[in-house]
């Protein structure tokens, strides 16, 4: 009988990045096809805040311009987001490569094993990547898959802005190594 699921490699270690990239592009077609949306994900984080604001300060929310246009509500982009954290919980452990840390090694080889300096950077880094993703109109799933297959040209102008940015800090941060 032949086998149709994949041997488990050896060694723990992260995916082909081409056979990912080919598996969110399939991902991505079949999302179209079958339920006529794009990928994104960035609006889902605004949506949570304003469900929490919600809990605290409902007609502020309910004033609010942004929140009329985009309800706080969870929608299917929240089960997006959601798949998108199971399928990696469940493919670093198919591969073996799941740990709980709260400094990566490569955070620990440049910066040293200071998990409070490690969280209040990666909490700055996911404000500021909100607020370019809220400012460009979308963030990388949504400019990088959803609006390049679209042939959006603001999408791939936004793209290469993501890489530029992402190389400057990576060359600042850890020096290019």
């Amino acid at each position: 009988m032949r086998r149709i699921v994949p041997r488990l490699p050896a060694e723990p270690g992260p995916m082909n990045p081409y056979v990912g990239g080919a598996l969110a592009g399939l991902l991505l077609i079949a999302s179209v096809v079958f339920v006529d949306k794009y990928f994104g994900a960035s609006t889902t984080f605004v949506r949570a805040a304003g469900l929490l604001e919600l809990l605290f300060a409902p007609d502020h929310v309910a004033d609010n311009a942004y929140f009329k246009k985009e309800l706080p509500r969870v929608d299917w982009q929240w089960m997006f987001v959601a798949g998108v954290m199971l399928g990696s919980l469940v493919s670093s452990m198919l591969n073996r490569s799941f740990r709980i840390t709260a400094v990566p090694d490569s955070w620990r080889a440049r910066f040293g094993d200071r998990p409070r300096l490690r969280a209040v950077t990666a909490f700055g880094g996911g404000v500021l990547a909100i607020i370019g993703a809220r400012l460009a109109g979308g963030c990388p799933s949504g400019h990088g898959l959803s609006g390049s297959v679209q042939l959006a040209v603001s999408s791939f102008v936004a793209l290469v802005c993501f890489f530029v940015g992402g190389l400057v800090m990576a060359r600042i941060l850890y020096k290019g190594k």
